[in-house]
Formats: C-alpha cells, sequence, structure tokens
C-alpha cells in the first residue's frame, strides 16, 4: 500500500508538471521550433521564463530567424531582454541590415538602465533621427573676427552605426562636437554678413571635422535651421576697456593731486616757519636799537629819522595799497 501510495504521489507530481507544460511543447512544436519538455522544465528549474523564451523563438522561426533556445535563456540569465532582442533582429533582416545575435545582444545588455532599447537602435539605423543642438530649444552663441554676437541653431540627421554602437560615444558627444564646429567656424568667418549671407558654409565645414568619428552614429547632414545676431561684443569689450583705462588714469591723476597737495602742505609750513623767523628776527631791532642807545651808538636825532622813514615807508605802502584796489575794481 505504501509502494502504491508513494507511485501515485510520483505520478500524480510527474502529471502536474506535465500539465504545466504541455500546452507550451504542444505550441512550440505545431509552430515548427520544437523544445522539449525536460528542456521547458529545467528553464522552470533555472526561474527561466518558458513562455518569454517558447514565444520568442516562434517569432523568430517564423520570420525566418530559427534562434536557439540555450541563446535566449543565456541572454535572459544575462539579464538581456530577450523580446527586444528578437525584434531588434526581425527588423534588421527585414530592413536588409547585416547584425548578429551576439552584436544585438551586447547591443541590448549596453543600453541597458539607459531607457533605450536595442529595438529603437535598430530602427534609428533604419529610419535617421533628427537632434536639435544645442538642445533644449536654445541657440549656440558665437562671435566672430568682427565683434558681432551670432546666435545660431542646428539639426544634426544622424544613423545609428550598429558596428560601433557598443562602446560608442552617445548623442551627448554628437551635440557637443557639433556646438564646437558651429563656434569655430562663426569664430572664424572674416564678418557677421559672411555668416548671415552663406550659413551653409558651416555645414560644410562642420562635416569636414569628422564629428562621428568613435560614436554610435553616423552624421548624414547638418542643417543650419536658424541664425540671429546679437550684441556688439567687440564694442561692448572696447567700451570696457576704455572704461577701465578712465579709472587708471583717474587714480594716477587722484596721486598726482595728492602728492601736490602734501607739497603745498609742506610749503606752507615752511612759509610758516619762515614768517615766525622773520617775527623773531624783527623783535630784534627794539632790542639792538636799545643796546645802541646804551652804548652811545644811536643818538636821539638818529632815532627820529628812522622813526620818520618808518612812518613815510608805511604811508607810501598804503597808498599804493589803494591804488591797486581802485586798479582791480576797475577790470
Amino acid at each position: 500500500m505504501i509502494v502504491i501510495a508513494g507511485g501515485i504521489l510520483v505520478a500524480l507530481a510527474i502529471f502536474l508538471i506535465l500539465s504545466r507544460f504541455i500546452g507550451l511543447w504542444i505550441r512550440a512544436l505545431v509552430s515548427n521550433a520544437p523544445i522539449s519538455l525536460f528542456h521547458l522544465i529545467g528553464m522552470w528549474i533555472r526561474k527561466v521564463p518558458a513562455a518569454l523564451i517558447v514565444d520568442s523563438r516562434i517569432k523568430g522561426v517564423k520570420a525566418g530567424l530559427p534562434f536557439d533556445a540555450d541563446d535566449l535563456e543565456a541572454h535572459y540569465l544575462a539579464g538581456g531582454e530577450v523580446d527586444q532582442v528578437v525584434l531588434a533582429m526581425i527588423a534588421a533582416d527585414k530592413a536588409a541590415i547585416p547584425l548578429t545575435f551576439q552584436r544585438a545582444c551586447a547591443i541590448d545588455l549596453a543600453v541597458k538602465g539607459t531607457g533605450k532599447t536595442v529595438l529603437e537602435a535598430v530602427r534609428t539605423s533604419i529610419n535617421p533621427a533628427v537632434i536639435d543642438c544645442p538642445g533644449g530649444g536654445g541657440k549656440i552663441d558665437a562671435v566672430a573676427r568682427d565683434g558681432i554676437q551670432l546666435r545660431a541653431r542646428a539639426r544634426v540627421t544622424v544613423r545609428t552605426n550598429l558596428d560601433r554602437f557598443v562602446g560608442g560615444a552617445t548623442e551627448e558627444t554628437i551635440i557637443a562636437r557639433v556646438n564646437e564646429g558651429i563656434v569655430t567656424s562663426i569664430g572664424s568667418a572674416s564678418s557677421h554678413k559672411d555668416v548671415l549671407e552663406n550659413p551653409d558654409d558651416i555645414s560644410k565645414r562642420v562635416l569636414e571635422r569628422g564629428l562621428d568619428s568613435n560614436t554610435a552614429f553616423e552624421l548624414i547632414s547638418i542643417d543650419i535651421a536658424d541664425v540671429d545676431v546679437g550684441e556688439n561684443i567687440g564694442a561692448n569689450l572696447q567700451i570696457s576697456q576704455a572704461e577701465a583705462d578712465k579709472q587708471v588714469a583717474q587714480a594716477k591723476a587722484e596721486v598726482r593731486r595728492a602728492a601736490a597737495v602734501a607739497t603745498e602742505q609742506e610749503m606752507s609750513a615752511k612759509t610758516q616757519e619762515m614768517k615766525a623767523r622773520l617775527v623773531e628776527a624783527e623783535a630784534q631791532v627794539p632790542m639792538a636799537m636799545a643796546e645802541a642807545f646804551r652804548s652811545g651808538n644811536l643818538g636821539i636825532m638818529d632815532y627820529a629819522r628812522y622813526k620818520n622813514i618808518v612812518a613815510d615807508t608805511e604811508m607810501r605802502t598804503s597808498i599804493a595799497g589803494e591804488e591797486d584796489s581802485d586798479h582791480n575794481d576797475k577790470f
């Protein structure tokens, strides 16, 4: 009884397992993409969604691409998107673009976490995409050799290069290189009028620089969508330089003025010193005259003549001062 019960349990377990995968097995068999039951059970044990592998293999077989179930399972275990790889392979085959399964898996793993898929990469290779430079609806500011600022916006048409997609630079590099090329082209122009007359010269110069090297894209065309005239940067720089030179000259003049004021103050101090010495010398005259009286070298008549001469001198000085004042009033 125990043996019979054990056999019944084993048979029941086998039936449940087979019933879980029998539908997938039949679907794969009738789709000409057969997968053995043991393989399906092995996927279940390895925690691989058997339905995803079966459906992906059926899609490939119907499109003429018989994918190996082990390869699909290995890519899933590596963290890839199996359905995206299969769809990308089908799209590339229909567009006659050479793409191997290994490269498609490598591209899928490379774009993982970037928000893009290998299918989008293949579609971009079929239908070129347009990238706005500098992006975000802005414009690139550059200055021509005559000092006039120009603001340009470009539209870059690119096609995905599947051979360089893994390890190649992304759209950000393309945008940065195109921006640099536009700035260089405008900066080398002798006049902003030349750029406005022939904006296609910018596109030619940028394309000649080979900006798509080591990138995941191939440049098809660069079109200048819009060019606007900005400020006169050269004139503004000259005005700023002139203002700076004026401030420097004013500072130097202020230094000279301060030096002159200091010299004037110094001379005023010397003048006051000389006046003080003069007053001191004049104060010695009465003392000398008194000493002359005492020593008999100066008499009364001599002193009287001295006083007359002083009075006469003061009178003449007063008269001369009044005449000068009247003369100045007339003018």
